[in-house]
C-alpha cells in the first residue's frame, strides 16, 4: 500500500474491500440469475462512479429481471462473503452508490408500475421505475407523487427511497418518507418481509412468531423503548432532516412505520423489490410568481413571509448563479424574465381554478409590500413560467465549468436549516467559505431551508484536502448551531457519514449501529457508507480526483480550448445527473433509448473515457474494447453538446478516440466509403448515368452493400444528373433586379454547396439561391468542389478533415477576410465551422473570422430579411423534417442546429 504524510491517504480498507473471489461468484451468478451479469474490466468501471466526487471499483455488475432474480444473487453473494449495492439511477451526489460490492442495476428491468388505485391515492412500483414515469400515470387521476427532485426525468423510485429525496414541491407533500405506505423488501441473509405501519398488537404478534422476522422487530422495539426520549431531543423537527436513519417513525407517535423507518438507509439495511406509495392531489391551476430582493440573504430572510401563503412551491437564487448562466450562455433570454435583484424567491401558487391561483398570488405581490424589505414582483403567465422554471432547472449546469472560475464540487451542497434562520445561516456560511477562498452560486429550495452549493473545493493536492476536511468540521458546527442537518436531501453516503457523531452524540449513534445491524449483521450491505459498525469512510477517501490521480500524457488533434487543452479534463464535464439517462423530451441520447444500457448514455460513455485516460482502463489505453464498444452506437448527433446540462461534446470525444485509435494503422474500409463520401460524389458525378446504374444494379448494388456494411433493404443515393456548381459554370451567381431599395442594398452572401445538395439534390440549392436572390441578396456560389469533411469526423481521419477545412481558409480567403457570410442549408455542415474549425485551427484568426459568419438559410433571413418570407407560407402544407444536428435544440421550422449559438425563430 502506497504512503502518504496526509493520514486520509494511509486508511486501512475495510474488511469487504478484500474480496478476490470474483471468478468463482460470476460463474455462480451466470448460473442462477435470468439477468444480465457483467464482470468485465469495462463495466465494473462504468460504475465506478455516481455523480459525486467518489469512486469505488465494484466486483461487479447485475441487472436483474425480476424479484426471483434479486434473491438468487443475493444467495450466490453471501456464500462467498460479497457485499452488495443497490443502484437506480446512479444520480447520488453523496458518495452512496459506489463501493466495492456487487451493484444491483434495477432501473433496466425492474422498472414497472404495477397499479394505481386512485380511490385510495395508492400506487405499487418497482424499484428502478422513473419518477416521472409514475407522475404521469398518476396525472391521469389528478394525483401526483409529491417529491420531484431535479432529476425527476431519469431518477428512480428506489433511488429516491434510498435518499430520502425531496424536490421542489417538498411544500405539496413532504419528502420521500412522507409518502411510503409499505415496502416490499429482502435482506443479506435471504429473509423476505413486508413492512409498515405496525399497531402494538401487530408488533406483539410479530414478536412472539419468532424467527427472523421476530428477531428484528423485537430489536426495533428495543430500540424505540430504549431511545425515545433521546430521539426526540436529537432528531430535529424541521422540514428537512435526512441525517441518519429515521428512527424517529418507530416513535408510538408516528406508528411503529418500520417502512419509513427503513427510507434514506441507502441501501445499507435491505434491498427493496416493491414500493406501496402514497399520492397527493395535484392541483391543477399553478400561477408562479417571483420577488426580486437586493441579496440572496434578504430573500432567505423574507421566506417565513411567503410560507403564510401556503405556496407548493418556494425556491431561491442568487445572482452569482445568473452571472454564471450569462457567462456560458445558457438561457440567457429567460433570465432576462426575472424582476430586478440581487436575490431572488420563487414561489408557486396552486389551487382547483385559474382563478383562485392566480388570486393567491396577488395576494402575496399585494402583502410583499408591507415586508421589512419590498421585493419588486413579477406574476407569470404558463409560458412564462415555464421559461422561468427552466432557469431554476439549470442551476446544476450553469455552476459547472464556468469560464473564469476555479472547478466546482460537491461536498457541503445539502444541508437543511430551519426556514426562519436561512438568512443568517447563509450569511455566517459565505463568511466561514471566503476564509478559504470558496465561493459559490446560491440556489435551491429556499422555502424547507435546504440550499444547494457547488463550492470550488481543491481536490488535487493535499492541502487543498486538508482545507476541504477542515471546513466540513466547521460547517457542520454552523449547522448545528442552528438546529439544523448536514443533510437535507441528498443523504449521508460517505460525504457526510463520518460527520453525524457530531449532530446526534454517542447514544444517538450507538442506536444507529443497533438499527444497521438489526438488519444487516454480517455487515453486507453498502458497508461503510452512512452508518457501519466498524467505521465509515471519510468525506477524504476514495475521492474521484485527488493528488494521487495518475494522468495519460497526451498529444490530441482537437485543441480542447475550453478544457485545458486535455481531453481528459473534457471527460470531466461529466459530473454524473444522467440528463443523458431520461426518456422523453430532446433526443439525448438515442442510443440511449434504444438500449436502455449504460454503456450507451452520454455519461457512461464520458467515463468509460476518463477510466481509460485516468483510471482503471489505463492499460489498455485506446485499444480499450470497453470504450470501443460504448462509442461505436454514438451517432455523433451532437445532441449532448446542447442538453447536456454541461455540455459534453461526445461527438468530438468519439472523434479524438478514433483518431488515436487507429493512428499508425489503417482504418476499416467502411471508414474511408463513408468518411470521402464527398470524393465518391465528385469522381461519380463525371459520369452520373454509369454511376447510378452499378450503385443500383440488382447484381451491383447487394455486392457493394455487403462490403461497405450498408443493410441490404436501404435504396442507394441516386446522383443528379449535373450538380449545382456545375450548372452555374462561375463563381459567382448576378442577383435578379430589385424593385425595393432596402432588400437590395442588404448585400452579398455566399451559399455553401455541401456535398449532398450539390450531387444529389441541386434543386434544394436552386431554391435557397432563388431566395435570397428575391430577398435582396446578391448570392455567390463558390467554384469548384468543396466539402466541409463532417463524415470525416465520424470516423476519426482527422488528418484529412483538417487538410479539408486548410484547403477552404485558403481558397475562400478573400471572401473570409472581407467578413462575407457563409449560408448553409445542412445543419451538419455548418456545426463543422462552428466547433470544428476552431478547435481544429485554435490560433488561426481566418478560421475564427469564418466561424463567426456562419448562418443556416432559415436564421439568416429571419435576422435580415424577415419581411421577405412574411406570410408567404400563410395556407401552405410544410414538412419539417430536422436533421440530426438540428433536432438537439429544433423548437421550429428555422431551429439552429445544436452546435450553433444562434437565435431560434418560429416560423
Amino acid at each position: 500500500m502506497s504512503t502518504s504524510p496526509f493520514a486520509i491517504f494511509n486508511q486501512q480498507p475495510l474488511d469487504h474491500e478484500r474480496f478476490a473471489a470474483h471468478r468463482e461468484l460470476e460463474s455462480q451468478l451466470r448460473a442462477v440469475v435470468r439477468g444480465e451479469v457483467k464482470f468485465d474490466m469495462g463495466s465494473r468501471a462504468l460504475y465506478a462512479a455516481d455523480a459525486s466526487n467518489y469512486r469505488q471499483l465494484p466486483v461487479g455488475v447485475i441487472l436483474p429481471l425480476d424479484a426471483a432474480d434479486v434473491e438468487a444473487a443475493l444467495a450466490a453473494c453471501r456464500s462467498v462473503g460479497a457485499a452488495v449495492l443497490a443502484r437506480g439511477g446512479g444520480t447520488s451526489l453523496a458518495g452512496q452508490c459506489t463501493n466495492v460490492a456487487v451493484v444491483f442495476d434495477y432501473s433496466k428491468h425492474m422498472n414497472r408500475l404495477a397499479s394505481i388505485d386512485p380511490l385510495t391515492r395508492l400506487a405499487v412500483v418497482q424499484p428502478g421505475i422513473v419518477l416521472d414515469r409514475l407522475r404521469e400515470a398518476a396525472e391521469e387521476h389528478h394525483l401526483t407523487y409529491a417529491p420531484d427532485p431535479a432529476t425527476h426525468s431519469r431518477c428512480t423510485l428506489g433511488g429516491m427511497m434510498g435518499n430520502n429525496s425531496c424536490g421542489v414541491h417538498g411544500l405539496l407533500g413532504g419528502k420521500t418518507v412522507d409518502n411510503v405506505e409499505r415496502l416490499d423488501i429482502v435482506l443479506y441473509d435471504g429473509t423476505r418481509l413486508s413492512v409498515g405501519k405496525t399497531s402494538d398488537e401487530e408488533l406483539a404478534a410479530k414478536i412472539r412468531g419468532g424467527g427472523r422476522e421476530g428477531e428484528i422487530y423485537a430489536g426495533l422495539a428495543r430500540i424505540r423503548d430504549r431511545y425515545a426520549p433521546l430521539i426526540r431531543e436529537k432528531f430535529p423537527r424541521i422540514p428537512r432532516r435526512v441525517s441518519g436513519y429515521n428512527l424517529d417513525e418507530l416513535l408510538p407517535e408516528n406508528g411503529f412505520h418500520v417502512a419509513r423507518a427503513l427510507i434514506g438507509s441507502e441501501g445499507t439495511c435491505a434491498t427493496i423489490l416493491s414500493a406501496t406509495l402514497n399520492l397527493v392531489a395535484s392541483p391543477p391551476h399553478r400561477v408562479l410568481t417571483a420577488l426580486g430582493f437586493p441579496d440572496a440573504f434578504l430573500a432567505a430572510d423574507a421566506v417565513p413571509q411567503a410560507l403564510e401563503h401556503s405556496p407548493i412551491g418556494l425556491e431561491g437564487m442568487d445572482d452569482l448563479l445568473l452571472s454564471f448562466m450569462r457567462r456560458k450562455n445558457l438561457a440567457v433570454e429567460n433570465v432576462g424574465l426575472l424582476p430586478k435583484g440581487g436575490g431572488f424567491l420563487l414561489v408557486e401558487m396552486g389551487a382547483w381554478t385559474p382563478e383562485e391561483a392566480q388570486s393567491k398570488a396577488e395576494a402575496l405581490v399585494r402583502a410583499a409590500q408591507s415586508w421589512p424589505v419590498v421585493p419588486s414582483a413579477r406574476i407569470y403567465g404558463a409560458d412564462e413560467a415555464r421559461r422561468v422554471w427552466s432557469v431554476r432547472e439549470s442551476a446544476l449546469g450553469a455552476t459547472v465549468f464556468v469560464p473564469g472560475e476555479p472547478e466546482g464540487w460537491e461536498g457541503w451542497e445539502d444541508a437543511g436549516i430551519p426556514p426562519e434562520h436561512l438568512g443568517a445561516y447563509l450569511r455566517k456560511l459565505t463568511t466561514l467559505m471566503a476564509e478559504y477562498g470558496y465561493r459559490s452560486a446560491l440556489y435551491g429550495h429556499f422555502g424547507q431551508g435546504c440550499v444547494h452549493l457547488r463550492i470550488n473545493f481543491d481536490f488535487r493536492s493535499e492541502k487543498g484536502i486538508r482545507d476541504f476536511r477542515e471546513f466540513l468540521d466547521r460547517a457542520t458546527d454552523l449547522v448545528l448551531s442552528f438546529g439544523g442537518s448536514i443533510s437535507g436531501e441528498h443523504g449521508d453516503g460517505q460525504a457526510r457519514a463520518a460527520l453525524l457523531p457530531k449532530m446526534f452524540g454517542p447514544e444517538i449513534m450507538e442506536a444507529l449501529r443497533e438499527f444497521k445491524m438489526l438488519w444487516d449483521p454480517a455487515n453486507r450491505m453498502n458497508p461503510g457508507k452512512l452508518i457501519d459498525a466498524v467505521r465509515v469512510y471519510d468525506p477524504a477517501e476514495n475521492l474521484r480526483h485527488s493528488p494521487l490521480q495518475p494522468h495519460t500524457p497526451l498529444t490530441t488533434h482537437f485543441a480542447f480550448t475550453k478544457d485545458s487543452g486535455s481531453l481528459e479534463h473534457a471527460t470531466e464535464r461529466c459530473v454524473g445527473v444522467g440528463a443523458c439517462r431520461k426518456a422523453e423530451g430532446g433526443v439525448m441520447c438515442p442510443s440511449y433509448r434504444a438500449t436502455g444500457d449504460e454503456q450507451h448514455s452520454t455519461r457512461g460513455r464520458a467515463r468509460l473515457l476518463w477510466e481509460m485516460l485516468s483510471g482503471d482502463l489505463r492499460s489498455e489505453g485506446f485499444e480499450s474494447h470497453a470504450v470501443h464498444e460504448a462509442l461505436d452506437l454514438c451517432l455523433s448527433c451532437k445532441a449532448c453538446k446542447t442538453e447536456c446540462p454541461v455540455q459534453v461534446d461526445m461527438a468530438q470525444y468519439k472523434s479524438e478516440f478514433l483518431a488515436q485509435h487507429y493512428k499508425n494503422k489503417p482504418h476499416p474500409l467502411r471508414h474511408y466509403v463513408f468518411g470521402f463520401a464527398d470524393k465518391l460524389a465528385k469522381w461519380g458525378s463525371i459520369t452520373p448515368g454509369l454511376t447510378n446504374a452499378i450503385l443500383n444494379g440488382s447484381l451491383t448494388s447487394p455486392l457493394i452493400k455487403r462490403v461497405v456494411g450498408i443493410a441490404k433493404e436501404r435504396d442507394l443515393p441516386r446522383l443528379a444528373q449535373k450538380s449545382f456548381v456545375s450548372r452555374h459554370g462561375f463563381s459567382r451567381a448576378e442577383s435578379s433586379n430589385k424593385t425595393d431599395g432596402a432588400l437590395a442594398s442588404a448585400g452579398t452572401v455566399a451559399l455553401w454547396p455541401d456535398t449532398w445538395n450539390n450531387y444529389y439534390h441541386p434543386q434544394t440549392l436552386t431554391a435557397a439561391e432563388s431566395l435570397l436572390s428575391d430577398a435582396g441578396f446578391n448570392v455567390q456560389i463558390p467554384h469548384g468542389h468543396f466539402c466541409c469533411g463532417r463524415p470525416l469526423y465520424d470516423f476519426g481521419l482527422l488528418d484529412a478533415a483538417k487538410n479539408y477545412l486548410s484547403d477552404v481558409l485558403t481558397r475562400l480567403a478573400p471572401e473570409i477576410d472581407s467578413n462575407l457570410p457563409f449560408i448553409f442549408l445542412e445543419p451538419s455542415c455548418a456545426s463543422v465551422f462552428k466547433d470544428e474549425l476552431p478547435e481544429l485551427f485554435p490560433n488561426d484568426p481566418r478560421a475564427a473570422k469564418l466561424r463567426e459568419n456562419v448562418w443556416l438559410l432559415a436564421d439568416w433571413l429571419a435576422a435580415k430579411a424577415p419581411q421577405s418570407v412574411a406570410g408567404k407560407l400563410t395556407g401552405k402544407r410544410v414538412l419539417i423534417h430536422g436533421t440530426k444536428s438540428q433536432k438537439p435544440s429544433q423548437t421550429s421550422a428555422c431551429s439552429a442546429p445544436s452546435s450553433l449559438p444562434l437565435k431560434k425563430h418560429s416560423s
